[in-house]
């Protein structure tokens, strides 16, 4: 069984930790905070803890890292040099020459690099993939989603780098396309030049249109993705207990007649199916998946490659923010 450490037990560390613990693989805990140590060590006493990090990375055979987003490219490197497997949590890193420094550190030392972009160990999402896959909705016209809350609010992350790259992994997943230029607005509200809601339109080639909406300033919590199709449309609504995904056979179907072309547009409304899906928890499926990759040398779903291509999303919508929303070219 592979052993793996895990840095960072603040926001979202204890959620791995917890996985890896179940799966078995858990060794070593490490934070530089004390007190997190402490109450992390209540729930799993017979873990290793320490706050060195040299010291956690040479004690397992894998490193996962779940510090804040700054820390990411040194930790990532760190344990790369030191002949360990890394799994990431998103983004990769702040920049995209530094991931792209990561990715090709892993392939010279033939090491797992993995970005943690949970969406896209989803059933529901893996079910509405197989549904582009498939040419079930047909030809993609456009696809929008929302990620709203009231809170967490950051001090040193904004809306788009927080919440951001669950949205553009999706929207590249399901696509499996690269967009060619990015548009991007945002307000700052609460903390003056920290964006808390921002509206970025990804461009890609035949006309398909990705527009996300982020926000940690709104009344509802919303996760919902919606995809338009020219034979059907498909929603998937995460804040949903069940009946997650609701695939809906509506449509404009050109019928050829003698009168002008729009008059020949005729809407069409069918069924609605709403399909089963697995209940797995996500999280644990990445966790399971990253395990089997470290020890069968499997290459990710979410590997560096991925990781490198939604940085390079974010960078460039980046540009275009504080460039007052100009259309930025991707390269």
């Amino acid at each position: 069984m592979i052993k793996v450490s895990v840095i960072g037990a603040g926001y979202w560390g204890p959620n791995l930790i917890r996985n890896f613990h179940e799966l078995g693989a858990l060794n070593v805990i490490c934070d530089k905070d004390e007190e997190k140590l402490a109450k992390i060590n209540g729930k799993y006493p017979a873990v290793f803890s320490t706050t060195d990090v040299d010291d956690a990375i040479q004690k397992s055979d894998a490193v996962v890292i779940a510090t804040g987003a700054s820390s990411h490219y040194e930790l990532a490197k760190k344990a790369l040099l030191a002949g360990k497997s890394v799994f990431v949590e998103k983004p990769l890193t702040l920049h995209t020459q530094e991931g792209e420094e990561l990715l090709n550190l892993s392939r010279e030392k033939s090491l797992i690099l993995m970005v943690g972009h949970l969406l896209l160990y989803h059933p529901g999402l893996n079910k509405i993939r197989n549904y582009v896959m498939k040419g079930t909705l047909g030809e993609i016209y456009y696809i929008y989603s929302q990620r709203l809350n009231l809170g967490k609010i950051k001090r040193d992350e904004n809306a788009l780098w927080s919440f951001g790259p669950h949205d553009i992994s999706v929207v590249l997943y399901l696509l499996n396309k690269i967009p060619t230029k990015v548009t991007a607005t945002a307000s700052s509200y609460l903390q003056e030049g920290v964006p808390d809601v921002v509206f970025l339109t990804l461009h890609f080639p035949d006309k398909v249109l990705a527009n996300i909406h982020l926000s940690w300033l709104d009344p509802h919590k919303i996760r919902k993705i919606t995809i338009v199709g020219d034979k059907k449309m498909v929603v998937f609504d995460d804040m949903q207990p069940t009946e997650k995904i609701r695939l809906y056979d509506k449509g404009v179907d050109y019928k050829p007649s003698f009168k002008a072309y729009g008059e020949d547009l005729v809407i069409r409304i069918g069924d609605i199916i709403i399909p089963d899906i697995s209940s797995k928890e996500p999280l644990k499926l990445e966790c399971q998946h990253f395990l089997e990759c470290v020890e069968k040398h499997i290459t990710p779903l979410s590997d560096g490659v991925n990781g490198v291509q939604v940085v390079r999303v974010l960078e460039s919508a980046q540009k275009s923010l504080e460039q007052g929303g100009i259309p930025v070219q991707i390269k």
